[in-house]
């Protein structure tokens, strides 16, 4: 006698089934395109690592200054800050002095249009807006401290005072030059 199988038995072995010849499928293959492909990918890159250079062994000099003062010592150092200190201290403007007229004009705005000699006196014509003003070695212009320090025939010799950045005075040369007339148009 033949014995019938529930349909619920024959779906459930023809899953069985199917899903065995899927895992088979899969695993029978191992990937062999994809290994060839990154074999032929990686074929030439191959990394190259430069020898070590090679390291010369330590050779020890002899200090031949040790008899010589410590440039470091803090004796030597507060003398030198003292004398820097000195130094900055004598370039000062004197701010008590009246101020002459030409030092309310910045430098770049006055010009030198004249040199006037009167016996031994020397002096350098400088125009500021519309007026000439005359002035001698040892007068002061410009918004720097400007003094006059000499008069050629063409230009003027000037020392200023600025502050740097550490507010320390410095002293600074500057000219003023005698511009050409521009040809009548």
């Amino acid at each position: 006698m033949m014995r019938l199988v529930p349909q619920s038995y024959c779906c459930l072995l023809t899953a069985l089934m199917s899903s065995l010849l899927f895992m088979q499928g899969c695993s029978v293959d191992d990937h062999n395109d994809l290994k060839q492909e990154l074999e032929t990918m990686s074929k030439d890159l191959r990394g190259r690592v430069d020898p070590l250079p090679v390291v010369t062994p330590y050779e020890p000099a002899a200090y031949g200054m040790a008899e010589q003062p410590d440039p470091f010592a803090p004796a030597r150092i507060e003398l030198a800050v003292r004398g820097a200190n000195a130094a900055a201290n004598r370039l000062k403007p004197d701010l008590s002095r009246t101020k002459q007229a030409l030092e309310a004009y910045p430098l770049e705005t006055l010009r030198l249009v004249g040199v006037w000699r009167k016996g031994k006196d020397v002096y350098a014509l400088i125009k500021a807006d519309a007026i000439v003003h005359p002035v001698k070695v040892g007068s002061y212009l410009g918004n720097n401290f400007g003094m006059v320090i000499g008069i050629r025939d063409n230009e003027v010799l000037l020392r200023e005072l600025v502050q740097d950045t550490a507010g320390d005075w410095t002293e600074r040369r500057a000219e003023l030059k005698m511009q050409q007339r521009e040809a009548a148009k």
